[in-house]
């Protein structure tokens, strides 16, 4: 089930369900040790007698408060004449989680309201040695394992405390779990219990017909049962509505920081481009670590989740954030991945937020042979993003540390780890991580890392350093052009395996993923090449369902639906194809081209604006993880070639600047601009 509306703040990540139900909870590394681990902490009402848990029995409307990472939830039971309104935040500053809930009473007469929170907590990822406890100092209950905390606590405008809790054992012989002492509207006042343990408290209000009343959930989280005490005196005294209104003003400034002209596109992009910015956030680890997604569910597939940090999938996240003016956020991220570069100079398959090794399923050995387990394109694309990082932001002080221990050191194993036959990069495993070879997208990301390698030695004056890498870069660019154009197929191949007697064998299974032998500069959008492989991609990948959009490759398996079909839909492979029309577009027509896909993916975000990995083909559904923060960043950048191509293609008549200029920074909070004309490529800025 996908992960609709993630709050967070870098610290502690908070994820629900499309139920409404809190289903992950990361601490103190975002994406590390998920204290829920996808268990259900409900969320319940009581009224006249009857007793209900948020879920299918209500009508949900999940969404966030707009430009902000607070949510606004709407839900209502016709059949207990109740509408609740609900705001979720991660304060952005402490590591407290906070709720408002406002609650509407649709009936005439007077009624008694009893809100309950389930705490189902497994703390640190299993259910074993964890302790609940009532705290007579805090009136809150505490849940702790090891030096992990959460103390959780409630208020109403009426009560100052809470109205009852309950703390017991659950999933031991009988028992399901203290939830269950809720369905009655009485808790028990169990004050502590240990082992497999969870926990519920009550807020109580009492309406007048036809009136209001508002409480206040929050969960406190720290690494001490004092520091826990200190966050929950901290929302008692600055009060949970002030907190949520606070972070609320804190992230309309943040998605305000850079001001691209956003306004010449589609209201729906404009939309999703500052929602992708907020996901993207979520998901980034204070430690600078970029997960590639946080939804537990996936573990039902492969006993493993999306939870980790891909150097592939955070260099194209932090170019997005780079594009975007988030520069601190990734330069986070290059500090990450230089210190776990292995002393080789590559970076292995997949890491924990915490820097740690992560789970991997690429063998050290093959055929009775040691081989790197590596995919080269995760440390190619690195330096290709950090070289795009240096120019934008020209950080001469943040680039010296990198240069010889990271840039250098990279390129030379790039260089070196080659096929002698062919000059490109040695077999590796492709960006999928399903097969070894020597595949397209590798071929244009170690193209560009090297050529970014290149061009760093080129600004530091080592010039004769600068031109074996570049002759290098030029090794592969003939190689490309001579063994993965096929003329036979009128295309690209997506890869080719070179025995050891040197016999080629070809790959001709189509695959989105080609998109990287233009997107990283190896060739040109506009090669004729690349026309006939994009277009053929187009052709045969793109599914013929009402629901659209491209699938990864032919035949592709994971999260199959219908064996008629490629493949699902990727937003990331749709993307891609919007990529390809913006960098060919030579006049407005093509850039409204690629304008209709970019519009194609915001109209199939969920309701909240959260991009899923992809679709099922025939219900539009949201199909593996939730979000996918590739997905995002890919819109994000998508969003920015478009207006680069803009700006290339539309000069003002009037002032000679490109349509694509940025706004005053002096005035980069107001988001108005005088003079916009009616169409949404005529617009020109008034000095």
């Amino acid at each position: 089930m996908s992960r609709d509306i993630p709050v967070g703040n870098g610290k502690l990540l908070v994820c629900f369900d499309r139920d409404y139900c809190m289903r992950d909870l990361y601490f103190p590394h975002v994406g590390q040790e998920n204290h829920l681990g996808g268990n259900h902490s409900r969320f319940g009402v009581w009224v006249d007698g009857r007793f209900s848990w948020i879920g299918t029995d209500w009508e949900l409307d999940l969404k966030y408060v707009s430009e902000t990472l607070v949510t606004e939830v709407s839900l209502y039971s016709r059949e207990l004449s109740l509408l609740l309104l609900c705001h979720d935040a991660v304060d952005f500053h402490e590591n407290a989680f906070l709720r408002e809930v406002r609650v509407e009473n649709l009936d005439a007469s007077k009624r008694d309201v009893r809100l309950f929170f389930v705490n189902d907590l497994d703390i640190s990822g299993n259910s074993v040695g964890d302790t609940a406890a009532f705290d007579p100092e805090t009136g809150g209950v505490v849940h702790y394992k090891n030096a992990i905390y959460f103390l959780v606590n409630g208020r109403t405008e009426q009560s100052e405390g809470l109205a009852g809790f309950a703390v017991g054992q659950k999933g031991i012989g009988n028992l399901q779990g203290t939830f269950r002492d809720a369905e009655d509207g009485t808790l028990s006042g169990n004050p502590i219990a240990q082992g497999s343990v969870d926990s519920v408290i009550c807020l109580r209000l009492e309406l007048e017909g036809m009136s209001r009343g508002k409480a206040h959930y929050w969960l406190s989280a720290g690494q001490s049962w004092d520091e826990v005490r200190r966050i929950d005196a901290t929302v008692k005294s600055k009060g949970p509505q002030d907190m949520i209104a606070r972070t609320r003003a804190y992230w309309n400034l943040w998605i305000r920081k850079e001001n691209p002209r956003l306004e010449l596109l589609p209201e729906t992009i404009r939309e999703l481009y500052r929602r992708s910015l907020l996901v993207l956030r979520t998901q980034i680890d204070w430690q600078g670590g970029i997960i590639a997604a946080n939804d537990s569910d996936v573990i039902r597939f492969n006993r493993d989740t999306y939870s980790y940090v891909w150097p592939r999938d955070g260099a194209l996240v932090a170019a997005a954030l780079d594009q975007a003016g988030h520069a601190s956020l990734s330069q986070n991220f290059y500090r990450f991945v230089a210190d776990v570069l292995e002393k080789g100079g590559y970076l292995l398959h997949k890491y924990n937020p915490d820097g740690t090794l992560a789970s991997s399923w690429h063998p050290w050995l093959s055929d009775g042979q040691p081989q790197l387990p590596i995919q080269e394109d995760e440390t190619a694309l690195v330096l290709w993003a950090l070289w795009h990082h240096f120019v934008q932001d020209r950080d001469v002080e943040f680039i010296k540390p990198f240069y010889k221990a990271f840039i250098k050191k990279a390129a030379d194993f790039m260089c070196e780890y080659r096929d002698a036959k062919t000059g490109l990069p040695a077999a590796s495993y492709d960006l999928w991580e399903e097969r070894r070879g020597i595949h397209a997208f590798t071929v244009g990301a170690v193209f560009a890392g090297i050529t970014a390698a290149s061009l760093f030695c080129q600004a530091f004056g080592e010039v004769d350093k600068a031109d074996s890498y570049m002759r290098a870069a030029a090794e592969i660019r003939d190689g490309a052009s001579a063994y993965l154009w096929r003329e036979d197929l009128g295309r690209f191949c997506r890869m080719i395996h070179v025995s050891d007697s040197g016999h080629i064998e070809i790959d001709p299974t189509r695959d989105s993923s080609v998109w990287g032998l233009f997107a990283f500069g190896l060739y040109s959008a506009t090669d004729p090449r690349i026309v006939a492989t994009m277009s053929d991609l187009r052709e045969k990948l793109w599914v013929r369902t009402e629901v659209g959009g491209m699938a990864r490759y032919e035949g592709d398996s994971y999260h199959r639906v219908s064996p008629e079909i490629p493949g699902n839909p990727w937003f990331i492979c749709t993307l891609w194809l919007a990529d390809f029309l913006s960098e060919k577009a030579d006049d407005e027509q093509g850039i409204a081209a690629a304008v209709e896909i970019i519009e194609w993916v915001a109209a199939h975000a969920l309701s909240s604006g959260v991009l899923p990995e992809q679709m099922d083909p025939l219900t539009g559904d949201p199909l593996s993880v939730s979000p996918l923060t590739w997905s995002h960043a890919t819109f994000v950048s998508s969003v920015h070639r478009i207006l680069r191509r803009l700006g290339k293609i539309k000069i003002c008549s009037e002032c000679g600047l490109a349509l694509t200029d940025r706004a005053p920074k002096d005035h980069w909070i107001d988001t108005l601009y005088a003079g916009a004309c009616s169409t949404i490529y005529d617009i020109c800025r008034v000095k």
